[in-house]
Formats: structure tokens, sequence, C-alpha cells
């Protein structure tokens, strides 16, 4: 079954400087967010109490939550571990309060509609200093990866190629990032586990095209290069939306079905499959073309002189 025909004539750089634009008041908006209202971090980040607990049978989650609001927990945070009958509690720093004592208050909130005592598995505290350290780890994580990925794109690729890829990448998770910001989604480790593999996605995206662009510039020897690099979009448009369906189908059946765990970490996959895609045609490519790549960056000079001769 085919669904891209395999001739396409989409002229996507007409819009290149509107859509570059556009991602330049988006991303401004965004950083200012960040500014202003900062991330909601998670318990991994801020610290508190985590517990986990086994009841005797089957409990509905929505019940557990609803038992701790009424006991002053609304903050809480409740998943299942393993089976329906063992949750995970996740309890954010109470002032006067040390994990003991939330623990039993935790316990009381559960019994207090007539149900059957939990039995308590673990209780373990999270300190405010190891969620700094959890911070800047994964903050200095992020950032090494993405500089070994741009020097990787800057060795493989011309000047102007590297920029462009370096600008998608940098627009992808600033993108992502602000998306939390503004809404205040929490953020936790599986938010960073996300943006790191968004990080890979949208480069192995911009890659492909790249690598398409350096073909056609050498077939296409007296073709303008906006036409040149619409035609690599064009031939790569087929498996750059399979990819990104099939991407898209695995991380929405997460985020619907995986459970509250990995809601976070499927979330950030659907924004950075999307943005990730479009970044690579109207960030990456764009700003290429409008750095002034021409067919003569990419062709060995020796080639074009030997190509030159009578």
């Amino acid at each position: 079954m085919q669904l891209i025909p395999h001739k396409l004539n989409l002229h996507f750089l007409r819009y290149g400087k509107i859509c570059i634009g556009l991602s330049i008041a988006i991303l401004i908006g965004c950083v200012v967010s960040l500014a202003m209202r900062g991330l909601n971090y998670g318990l991994d980040f801020t610290g508190g109490t985590v517990i986990e607990l086994r009841y005797a049978q089957a409990v509905e989650i929505p019940q557990v939550r609803e038992a701790l609001a009424k006991a002053g927990f609304a903050d809480a945070q409740t998943q299942y571990i393993g089976s329906a009958s063992e949750v995970l509690i996740r309890v954010p720093p109470h002032a006067g309060e040390n994990s003991a004592g939330l623990s039993n208050k935790v316990l009381e909130a559960l019994s207090a509609n007539g149900t059957a005592r939990p039995e308590v598995r673990k209780v373990e505290f999270v300190g405010p200093q190891v969620g700094d350290e959890l911070v800047q780890s994964g903050s200095l994580a992020m950032v090494f990866a993405t500089v070994g990925i741009l020097i990787y794109i800057a060795m493989r690729f011309e000047w102007r190629l590297a920029v462009g890829a370096i600008a998608a990448t940098v627009h992808d998770v600033v993108f992502c990032i602000g998306v939390f910001s503004v809404f205040q989604i929490e953020f936790d480790l599986t938010s960073l586990a996300a943006l790191l593999a968004v990080i890979g996605y949208s480069v192995n995206d911009t890659v492909v095209i790249f690598d398409r662009i350096r073909e056609d510039f050498r077939k296409l020897r007296k073709t303008p290069a906006e036409e040149v690099i619409n035609t690599a979009i064009n031939d790569t448009l087929a498996r750059t939306i399979m990819t990104s369906m099939t991407t898209l189908l695995a991380v929405v059946v997460l985020y619907v079905w995986g459970g509250g765990a990995i809601h976070n970490f499927a979330l950030i996959m659907i924004i950075g499959v999307l943005i990730g895609t479009y970044s690579s045609i109207y960030i990456a490519s764009a700003s290429a073309l409008y750095l002034g790549l021409s067919r003569e960056d990419l062709l060995p000079k020796a080639k074009e002189e030997l190509d030159a001769m009578p």
C-alpha cells in the first residue's frame, strides 16, 4: 500500500521565512514563561516521601486519590506498580512532618473509609539536596548529549547545514520545555529522558533530509539551491511521514494506556515527534538555505575543476 506518491513537488520553502518568524515568536514566549514561571518540578527533583502499599485485593486509583485529598494530600501522586493491588504514593514535603509521620497519616486516610488497612512495603524519603543534585546531573546529561550530537553534525556536514541542525535541535528542546512551563505540567526524570529521546529523533530526521540534499546537489547541477532542497524534502517525505506516524502510534498508546508512571514521557514524545518533523523541514533546511547554501559548498573543489575540463 502506497500512501504517498513517489513524485511530489510541494514547495515547502515557500513559507520558510514565515515559519521561522513564527517559531522565533513562540520560542520567545517559551523563554519568557521559563524565566517568569519556571518548571513545575516533580518529586524526583523537589524531594518528598515515597510509600509503597499492598492491598489484600485490587483497588481503584481514583478512590485512593479521593481519600488522600480529603486528608489534605491532594498534591500526592498515585500509581499502580506491578498489579492493581500494589500502589505507589509520592507525597511532597510537608513542613514539620517527617517521612514516618507522613506515612502514618497516609495509612490513616486510606483506612478511614472502612476499607482494609493496606500493608506498607517500603517508605523512602528523598531530600531536597538529592533533588538539586538530580537537577544538575540531568541538565548536564542533556547538555552533553546535545553537544555530542552537534559535534557529529558539524563534522559530517557543511557548516551551514550544521547550523541548521543546531537551530532545529535547540528549537525542539526549548519548545518542549516551554510547553511544560506554560501549562505547569509536572516535570520529572521521565520527562528529562523523553527530552533526550526527542533530541535524537529530531537529529535523525534532519540527517536523513540533509543526506538527500547533498545527493541532489550532485545530481541537479544546474538547478537553483531552493529547488534542490525542496526536491530533497519531497523525496524523503514518504519516509518522514511513515516514521513519524509509527512513532506517534506507539507513544499515543503509551500516553493513553501506559499509566501515570510514563504519562509525562509519552506527552513529551508526542510533542517532540510532531515538532521535530516540522523543524527538520522549516527550521533546519530553511536555515541552511537562507545562510547561503549552494552546490559549491557541498562538492569538493578538485572534482569541480575536473568536471570543468574539456
